[in-house]
C-alpha cells in the first residue's frame, strides 16, 4: 500500500471514530440538552445572560440552567415518590423491630411472674413485686411493705428475702438482649445530720448498689447494666403519700433499644468538652 493510500486510510478511520462518537453523544443526550445547545449556537450570549428553557431544560434553580446532579447514568432521581417509599420502608422496619422486643418482653414477665410464683419461699412476697411495660421497656419494682423492708432503717444492708427475690430475677436476666438501669429510692424522711452528711442521696445509690451486686451474683452480665444510681425522694410511687412505704423500693428497667439510645445520646451530650468544671451528683453511679 502506497504512503498516500494509508493517509487516506488513516482519515476514513478517524472520520468513522468521530462518526460513531457524534452518534453515542447524540443517543446519550436529552431532547433538553439538544435545544439548549442549538440555542446556545443560535444566540449564545442571549443563552449566557438568561438562560431559561433554551439552556437545556434544567431543573437546576440557578438562573441559566446547569447540569441536573441527581442524574445519574441517564436515569432522574425518582424524587419525593423515591424518599417517601424509603421512609415507609424504615417505619415498616422500626415497627415490626418495636413489635418483636414487645414479645420478647411480655415473655421475660411471664417468665420472672412464674419463677416468683411458682417458689413457695418467694410467693408471699408476691405482692411487693410490681411488674409493668412502659415506653421505655419492662419495669420491676421492689418496695417496701408494712413489718417487711428490704434494708434496714438508713442501711444498706440486704435483708434474706430481698436477697432470695433478687437472685431469682438476677438469673432470668443471665441471657436478656437488652440493658438494664436499676436505681434506689427512698421516702421523703429526711436522713442525715446536715448538708455534708449522709443523706437519702448516698442512701439510695448505696441501696442500689448492693441490689446490683445480688444481681450480679445471680448471673447476670455486669456488663448489661447502663447505670446504677439513686434518686432519694425524687421519683415518689406516692407523691400524695410522701413517707408511704412504697416509695421505699428498688427500680429495675430492662431498656427498649429506644429507651437505650436516648440514653446513650444524653451521655455522649455530656461528655462534651466545658470551659467549667461539670458538677456531678455524688450519689448516682455509673458502672
Amino acid at each position: 500500500m502506497s504512503k498516500k493510500a494509508k493517509i487516506a486510510y488513516a482519515d476514513f478511520v478517524t472520520a468513522m471514530m468521530a462518526f460513531f462518537l457524534l452518534m453515542w453523544l447524540l443517543g446519550s443526550t436529552t431532547e433538553g440538552d439538544k435545544k439548549g445547545i442549538a440555542d446556545y449556537f443560535a444566540s449564545p450570549l442571549k443563552v449566557a445572560l438568561m438562560g431559561g428553557p433554551g439552556s437545556g431544560g434544567s431543573n437546576s434553580i440557578l438562573s441559566g440552567g446547569g447540569r441536573d446532579l441527581s442524574a445519574s447514568g441517564g436515569q432522574v432521581d425518582g424524587g419525593d415518590g423515591e424518599r417517601t417509599e424509603k421512609l415507609r420502608g424504615a417505619q415498616t422496619a422500626q415497627t415490626m423491630r418495636r413489635q418483636q422486643e414487645s414479645e420478647r418482653l411480655d415473655k421475660l414477665r411471664d417468665k420472672i411472674v412464674n419463677v416468683i410464683t411458682n417458689n413457695p419461699k418467694l410467693s408471699e412476697y408476691a405482692d411487693q413485686i410490681r411488674i409493668e411495660k412502659s415506653p421505655d421497656g419492662l419495669h420491676i419494682q421492689i418496695v417496701d411493705a408494712q413489718n417487711r423492708p428490704m434494708f434496714d432503717s438508713g442501711a444498706a444492708m440486704v435483708k434474706p428475702y430481698m436477697r432470695d427475690i433478687l437472685r431469682e430475677i438476677g438469673n432470668v436476666l443471665t441471657d436478656v438482649e437488652n440493658r438494664i438501669s436499676l436505681a434506689g429510692h427512698t421516702d421523703s424522711k429526711p436522713f442525715g445530720n446536715g448538708i455534708m452528711g449522709y443523706s437519702n442521696w448516698e442512701l439510695s445509690a448505696d441501696r442500689a448498689n448492693a441490689a446490683r451486686r445480688e444481681l450480679v451474683a445471680a448471673g447476670m452480665p455486669d456488663n448489661k447494666l447502663i447505670r446504677v444510681e439513686g434518686l432519694a425522694y425524687s421519683q415518689p410511687l406516692e407523691p400524695e403519700n410522701p413517707l408511704s412505704q412504697v416509695n421505699r423500693r428498688i427500680s429495675i428497667v430492662i431498656m427498649t433499644k429506644e429507651a437505650e439510645e436516648r440514653a446513650n445520646r444524653t451521655y455522649r451530650a455530656d461528655d462534651g468538652d466545658s470551659l467549667l468544671p461539670t458538677a456531678q451528683n455524688p450519689a448516682t453511679s455509673r458502672q
